[in-house]
């Protein structure tokens, strides 16, 4: 009997934790009692339960408290990571005031485009929602007449940064606290689309109309060695997402797109595979097998290909002897780009070799 899969475990996002830092602090600094947990409501209404990591008083109006980040089964940077909040009492005629802002650790946003304005530290509304929320419920048990001023930190914040695309966004200095609703899927996909989106809503700001999408580190490094003088924000890692890259692009009205891709991965795009992580490698092979037959009429060479054990081990041949098989990839894959734009996306295809050089430039003299 085939065993059901098992229930991937749900977590937080740092969103979440901030907001249960900031409720211990308040909650030791009104009663006087360090909590060792904290009840946090979901921006969908669901409750959960929060372990508190470190919490003290600083002073009689300041406690500075910290849990841990739990993002439950999905691959997670800040998975482990422990978010804090200093929470002070303000003496202010207005009782009902709340003021969040970032401290160490949490990146401060530099470029426009994102939904926090530049100079303002990279704290979404979510976050910002739940941690306000979380005050105002233990104030309603426990009224007081000050200000609440709420500094989020993250003591690994700066390192674990630079494990991101904080940087490409223009947010410089720490992390970024997150969360829509303060429940992590586990993996989920939203998180990654969701950066490729607001990459694309920096170059927009910034007044790009060209995007360069790349699907990793090493293909985006030889793409900004071939275009040096277009600017940093015109890079895109899209990693799988190829399809909703492209809607992306359209949504934002980019006038031309080009994709700077390996050759497995443009073997993927070529045969309109939404998710390029998806697709069976033999069932790509075995199209490629048939192309190749089809461009070349040699049987031989096909049979080569059918037998390759991956795309790259396929593409040496491929180069040497056959190198039209390559180009017909790039422009199949060209047109399946722009038919995930609706068409609306110029779309140029650069095939990489794996030492960097363009094998093959749908559109070599595309400015």
């Amino acid at each position: 009997m085939k065993r059901p899969p098992e229930k991937l475990r749900s977590g937080f996002t740092t969103g979440a934790a901030a907001a249960a830092a900031a409720k211990a602090g308040l909650q030791l600094l009104l009663t006087g009692q360090v909590p060792s947990a904290v009840e946090i409501t979901f921006l969908t209404g669901k409750i959960t339960t929060i372990t508190v990591h470190h919490c003290r008083l600083v002073d009689a109006n300041k406690a500075r408290c910290s849990v841990i980040k739990d993002a439950g089964d999905d691959p997670d940077i800040t998975h482990g990571a422990e978010i804090g909040a200093e929470v002070t009492l303000e003496r202010r005629p207005d009782a009902d005031h709340i003021r969040i802002t970032g401290g160490a650790g949490v990146g401060v946003v530099t470029k426009p485009g994102l939904e926090t304005p530049p100079g303002h530290a990279a704290i979404t509304s979510g976050p910002v929602s739940m941690i306000t929320n979380s005050i105002h419920e233990l104030l309603s048990a426990h009224p007081i007449d000050a200000g609440i001023h709420v500094e989020v930190f993250v003591p690994e914040g700066e390192r674990l940064a630079r494990k991101t695309l904080n940087a490409r966004l223009g947010i410089i200095g720490g992390l970024s606290i997150l969360g829509t609703t303060g429940i992590v899927r586990p993996m989920s996909h939203d998180a990654y689309v969701a950066t490729i989106e607001k990459s694309m809503d920096v170059a927009r700001a910034t007044g790009l109309s060209h995007l360069v999408l790349a699907t990793g580190r090493r293909s985006e490094r030889f793409a900004q060695n071939l275009w040096p003088a277009l600017a940093d924000e015109s890079f895109i890692q899209i990693g799988d997402f190829f399809q909703a890259a492209m809607a992306a692009a359209a949504a934002r009205r980019f006038s031309s797109v080009t994709l700077a891709v390996f050759f497995g991965k443009a073997v993927k795009m070529a045969q309109n595979i939404p998710h390029t992580h998806a697709a069976k490698a033999e069932l790509t092979l075995e199209t490629l097998a048939r192309w190749t037959l089809e461009q070349t009429r040699n049987r031989n060479l096909a049979n080569v290909i059918a037998a390759a054990n991956t795309a790259r081990h396929a593409f040496d041949p491929l180069k040497k002897s056959a190198l039209p098989v390559i180009a017909h990839v790039a422009q199949k894959a060209r047109r399946c780009a722009a038919g995930f734009s609706a068409n609306q996306v110029r779309v140029r295809c650069v095939i990489f070799d794996y030492d960097g050089t363009a094998a093959v430039d749908t559109q070599p003299d595309w400015g």
